[in-house]
């Protein structure tokens, strides 16, 4: 008998489900707020709604055996009161509650004596001059809620431009020292309903305008680095008493600290390089996760991987499939298109692996520059590959 696990969102990160879900013989249903949205396509149901209608999820969960997430834009408050019911939600709400909002989330953290950056959270209540007299600039000013791909996020050089943007926002942020890093690092985990944890080797992420453009696996790192961060992911997953998939951003700075930048609840886009290159995918490693399965190897089957996203560059209907085609051509590459049917710039429309045979910096250097090349206008190719 089939497993019927209900997912909130709908986006690229459920549609790359499908085949693991094929393999494990797992029915997804997916809610979501619109038909056009990528994983409709592969899910068995859809439910249409905002991932924040904890009205809808409670449909979802009548049609299903366990509820997982794509995101982390959901109601828990709302979504408690299923819980009580007897919803299953894994990972549990009490294991995303203290990431979703990311001042929380610095401060369990912290409280866990892991390594993050300093930080504050900013009151209306009191001089915005007087809080961060601490900090020196630039910092960082993050949204709390609902940032992501570099939405919400902001580099501020001086007090005027950062008195501007919270004095004319709404939103509660999160203020923090900017760290001069040599690398940024990601790193994929997961863990079984019986507390079992493995991990996917550290990559090294590479971000434009607060949005990742490639990923190298594996990270050219001590091993006690590599080291350090398999023991953030121990402690935290472990804390958190955490059931599925979890990306960790990290900083690595001149002096070789390891700090933690950011938690993502759930498949990560830093390990999409798993679908082509390792044993088992994320994918399917958060599904064999919240739905009881054991948990298998995370292994690369090559030397060393490359991922690179295809961002959109403009606002236009266009699928892009002379770009699509000539990527296809690039020896051990696979195209991953997602089915989205507007682009706008920054937008994720689909991403590309390629492995490789071995891994000096010289080789990824090419291949990023030919992808991008192939897939962007002159003007918006990288041009800051280390």
């Amino acid at each position: 008998m089939s497993i019927k696990l209900g997912i909130i969102g709908g986006g690229q990160l459920a549609w790359m489900m499908k085949d693991a879900a094929n393999k494990l013989g797992v029915e997804l249903i997916v809610q979501t707020p619109s038909a056009n949205d990528p994983a409709v396509s592969i899910a068995q149901h859809s439910i249409f709604a905002a991932v924040d209608d904890a009205a809808a999820t409670e449909i979802l969960a009548t049609k299903c055996d366990i509820v997982t997430f794509e995101n982390e834009f959901v109601d828990i408050a709302a979504l408690s009161l299923l819980e009580k019911q007897g919803v299953c939600f894994r990972p549990t709400l009490a294991a995303l509650a203290p990431l979703l909002d990311k001042y929380e989330q610095r401060c369990y953290l912290r409280d866990l004596g892991l390594p993050v950056p300093h930080f504050l959270a900013l009151s209306g209540e009191k001089a915005l001059e007087s809080q961060i007299e601490k900090l020196e600039f630039p910092v960082v000013l993050k949204a709390r809620r609902h940032g992501y791909d570099g939405q919400g996020t902001f580099i501020i050089h001086d007090f005027a431009t950062l008195s501007k943007i919270v004095n004319q926002s709404r939103t509660q942020f999160l203020v923090e020292e900017f760290v001069p890093f040599t690398k940024e690092l990601a790193i994929i985990a997961a863990c079984s309903v019986n507390g079992d944890i493995v991990i996917y080797p550290a990559v090294e992420t590479h971000q434009e305008e607060q949005v990742c453009r490639w990923v190298i696996a594996p990270a050219e790192i001590t091993q006690e680095q590599n080291l350090e961060i398999e023991a953030i992911a121990h402690k935290l997953l472990t804390s958190l008493q955490y059931v599925g998939v979890c990306g960790i951003e990290l900083f690595l700075t001149a002096e070789g600290k390891i700090l933690i930048n950011e938690i993502a609840p759930r498949t990560h886009n830093s390990g999409h390089f798993s679908l082509d290159a390792c044993e088992t995918s994320q994918f399917e490693l958060h599904l064999r996760a919240v739905c009881g399965l054991p948990l298998t190897n995370t292994g690369l089957r090559c030397a060393s991987a490359m991922m690179v996203n295809l961002l959109g560059y403009e606002s236009s209907h266009c699928n892009y499939q002379k770009q699509r085609q000539q990527l296809a051509s690039i020896p051990q590459a696979t195209v991953h298109w997602y089915g989205k049917t507007e682009a706008r710039p920054g937008r994720k429309l689909g991403h590309i692996t390629v492995l490789l045979d071995q891994d000096p910096l010289n080789q990824t250097r090419d291949i990023v520059h030919k992808i991008e090349s192939i897939w962007y206008p002159p003007a918006k190719t990288c041009q800051n590959f280390p």
